[in-house]
């Protein structure tokens, strides 16, 4: 198990602080040939979309010991999962919006659905709206206010395959295959869209928070978008993810990006011009959703079924000197068994020890040259 603490480089004497993630426990159901894409959380337990197996319903009150409570097999692939109430909305391909009561769960039931023309990929609501990205039928917007009884009150053709969409205020945010990041007013009955961000990549997944959109791009990471102004929006940071990334979560000053098989990295967004990965967790089968809530972020990871990520934050390095030579790194919990280690390359990295340093909390080095980057990690 990766378990990334702080980083710094001595070439830049720079320091930053990084999340921590620590495995706690797994919920996985071996007995079923099916993947868990997607996963919303409400209290103590998690909704996961665990595709043709339907929609599960996991009891994570004790994060160590996660148990399943109750399921919902759909009729289609359930692909996307958001919670809501006493219902989970199940965006289940084929078979449209599932709307299934969780108010007993140990007993989840189907209460109504709408069977989309497209393929129903993702879902969110807000008010009584479900908006559903229905992959080639572009965005569907589902009246929820009777959940037994949903029923289409409007649509935007994309003129792409949508994958997901969340929703802001009065304008929904889908992105997909060959329809990059588009912006759609949904404040009147006939939505239309205000503007459009295409990078040419396969957009995958989407977050907004205050002035910007956060998209993950199958392959090339993690793209931040100024979005103030709406009708122009322009990109002003991009990094990099290890594999494919499918999808965003967003908590605080950070970012969680679904990597796929290099699991879930851990983006600081503090400043978004300057987005940095900051940690991760790479123990994974295919991570493909995550959902944070409280100190957890709870990862649906394909066939290792849904697994749940403790969030903490390693000391802090408070300095860190260059002179001459050497290079002097402080921080701010001393004597508490974690050690300073150093490595030459991040992207194949080889972790050294620094001898002494998980009795004390300063350490002098010598440089060795070129790019070296130092972390604090847990035993």
């Amino acid at each position: 198990m990766t378990r990334l603490g702080i980083l710094a480089s001595a070439a830049g004497c720079s320091a930053a602080v990084c999340g921590d993630l620590r495995w706690v426990g797994t919920y996985v159901d071996t007995g079923v040939n099916a993947e868990a894409i997607g996963v919303a959380v409400l209290g103590n337990h998690a909704c996961v979309a665990y595709q043709d197996a339907g929609l599960y319903v996991v009891d994570v009150s004790n994060p160590a010991n996660p148990q399943r409570v109750g399921s919902y097999d759909t009729s289609g692939t359930a692909f996307g999962v958001v919670v809501s109430g006493n219902y989970a909305y199940v965006a289940d391909m084929t078979s449209g919006l599932q709307v299934i009561d969780i108010s007993n769960p140990a007993n989840p039931q189907r209460v109504g659905g709408y069977d989309t023309s497209g393929y129903a990929h993702g879902v969110a609501v807000s008010g009584n709206r479900a908006y559903v990205a229905d992959q080639a039928a572009g965005l569907q917007v589902i009246d929820i206010s009777t959940p037994a009884f949903p029923g289409r009150v409007g649509g935007f053709e994309t003129g792409g395959n949508v994958e997901k969409v969340v929703v802001s205020g009065k304008y929904a945010y889908v992105v997909g295959w060959e329809c990059g990041l588009q912006v759609i007013d949904i404040s009147t009955p006939v939505p239309s869209r205000v503007s459009r961000f295409d990078t040419g990549e396969y957009a995958t997944g989407v977050a907004v928070l205050g002035n910007y959109a956060y998209v993950t791009y199958a392959d090339a990471g993690l793209h931040v978008i100024d979005i103030s102004n709406l009708a122009n929006p322009q990109s002003v940071a991009a990094i990099g993810t290890r594999a494919r990334a499918w999808y965003v979560a967003l908590s605080g000053n950070r970012a969680y990006v679904a990597d796929g098989y290099a699991g879930l990295q851990v983006i600081d967004i503090s400043s978004p011009a300057n987005p940095q990965r900051v940690g991760g967790y790479d123990d994974a089968t295919e991570t493909l959703g995550v959902a944070v809530s409280g100190n957890y972020a709870y990862v649906a990871d394909s066939y290792a079924g849904l697994k749940i990520l403790e969030i903490t934050e390693l000391p802090a390095i408070t300095r860190a000197g260059l002179a001459g030579d050497s290079l002097t790194l402080e921080w701010n919990d001393p004597a508490a068994g974690i050690k300073l280690q150093r490595t030459i390359s991040l992207s194949n990295p080889i972790w050294q020890d620094v001898p002494g340093s998980e009795i004390t909390n300063r350490a002098t080095v010598p440089v060795l040259g070129g790019n070296e980057f130092f972390r604090l990690c847990k035993p």
